[in-house]
């Protein structure tokens, strides 16, 4: 593999200050202030052009906002000429694409050239060990930004989210996550009523994501041990925070949301007993975490990617006068169920983001996003390690999964962790 494809941390971090010094200074600032006006077409990048972030794109076409996809980066070519194709070959969506072949660029450096491409907001959906990096680097350039959940796989990457949240909020810059639940309109009118008082007080709730497995990229020949794990990033801790993070964030998120705080501590449990090949890399196939809230409110949590079992994907506070799913039903002293309209989340939360930037009141979800996957992350750190994790514990841990330098080559596979055994670092 050729050496312009290698990047190490210190470097990664070094691009993005300097690309942002250079880009504060001059068309990010004009660019932010244009959107009072509300009459210009704002410029979008794709940085991480897989499903989600080719599906992301499409989104904010079908928000129906005067938006242009014009900038694509992701590590692999092959990657980006599907996104490519699929944006500027389909006619619904032609109108609103203006990709040119030297506004695409793949390699580890890719999020740097997207936002230096002249767009207004930047959509991060590379595997989320990157997203904080990619995060840091769109808010220091002054650029918006949507963002894929996970946006953090560890500690230091959920303490960059909150600091890039703080200097968004500064600059006006405005950041909406992919928990796309909290732009889901049954969803906002359920959570309204149980803050409300309609359940009373919350005193317990289960949240569960249990299905079987996913999809694996069975490993090429020409393949360097980096090439396969960023092709089947799931199954990677560095990069998807393992599944409780990747995917289980969504219903920590509800929980974290309906309770209107984040647990002080977890006590979990997990393991690796059905999809131990080598090819699923490292990471557990199913977790059960006791999450305990302020008040002494304790939250089930259970998540499992195994075929064949029981599947269930759900959240449920239950109160002093009654329960409710979260979702679009309150029973108990009050009876009640949403039948309103109900539009896609994934549309609205980019519809969301950009009415809000061009308003003038950009939205800002980095602090909640960031703490929901501290919530995910903790757990992932009590099931691993067999101890009771604090929220001060997991917020502050040292442990830094990224890998020291980013490049095509040997990278060794971290062992499974052994509750007992792998230490809280």
């Amino acid at each position: 593999m050729q050496k312009k494809d290698s990047i190490s941390r210190r470097g990664f971090l070094k691009g993005s200050a300097a690309s942002a010094v250079l880009l504060t200074t001059g068309a990010a600032k004009i660019a932010q202030g244009a959107w009072a006006a509300g009459s210009d077409v704002m410029r979008i990048g794709v940085i991480g052009c897989g499903g989600r972030g080719t599906g992301a794109a499409i989104n904010c076409i079908e928000t129906g906002l005067p938006v242009k996809i014009v900038a694509l980066g992701d590590l692999f070519q092959d990657r980006l000429d599907s996104c490519f194709k699929r944006l500027t070959e389909d006619e619904k969506l032609k109108n609103n694409v203006d990709i040119s072949r030297e506004r695409c660029f793949t390699g580890f450096d890719n999020y740097l050239k997207v936002i230096n491409a002249g767009v207004d907001m930047v959509i991060l959906a590379s595997p989320p060990g990157f997203r904080p990096s990619h995060l840091k680097a769109a808010v220091e350039a002054g650029k918006h930004v949507f963002m894929e959940k996970p946006v953090a796989v560890d500690a230091p990457g959920v303490r960059t989210v909150l600091e890039c949240g703080e200097i968004a909020a500064q600059k006006g810059l405005g950041i909406v996550a992919g928990t796309q639940r909290r732009h889901q309109l049954s969803y906002i009118e359920t959570i309204k009523r149980i803050h409300e008082g309609a359940i009373g007080d919350i005193v317990s709730g289960t949240c569960y994501w249990n299905q079987g497995g996913l999809w694996n990229h069975g490993r090429k020949p020409e393949w360097t041990d980096m090439e396969w794990q960023c092709r089947n990033w799931l199954y990677f801790t560095w990069l998807s925070g393992d599944h409780i993070v990747e995917q289980h964030v969504h219903n920590l998120d509800v929980i974290n949301w309906a309770l209107q705080a984040h647990p002080v501590k977890c006590v979990g449990m997990g393991g690796r007993q059905v999809r131990t090949d080598p090819a699923y890399g490292h990471i557990y196939d199913h977790f059960c975490i006791d999450y305990e809230y302020p008040n002494g409110v304790h939250v089930m949590s259970m998540c499992r990617q195994i075929d064949g079992c029981a599947n269930n994907v759900s959240e449920r506070v239950i109160g002093t006068k009654g329960w409710s799913n979260c979702a679009n039903m309150i029973r108990g002293e009050i009876e009640w169920k949403y039948e309103g309209a109900n539009p896609s989340p994934y549309v609205q939360e980019n519809k969301d983001l950009i009415e809000s930037i061009r308003s003038g009141k950009p939205l800002n979800e980095a602090k909640q996003i960031a703490e929901s996957c501290l919530t995910a992350i903790m757990g992932r750190m009590s099931a691993y390690t067999g101890q009771e994790i604090t929220w001060e514990q997991a917020l502050n841990s040292k442990e830094d999964l990224m890998p020291p330098k980013l490049e095509f080559g040997p990278l060794p596979v971290a062992p499974v962790a052994m509750p007992g055994k792998t230490p809280f670092i």
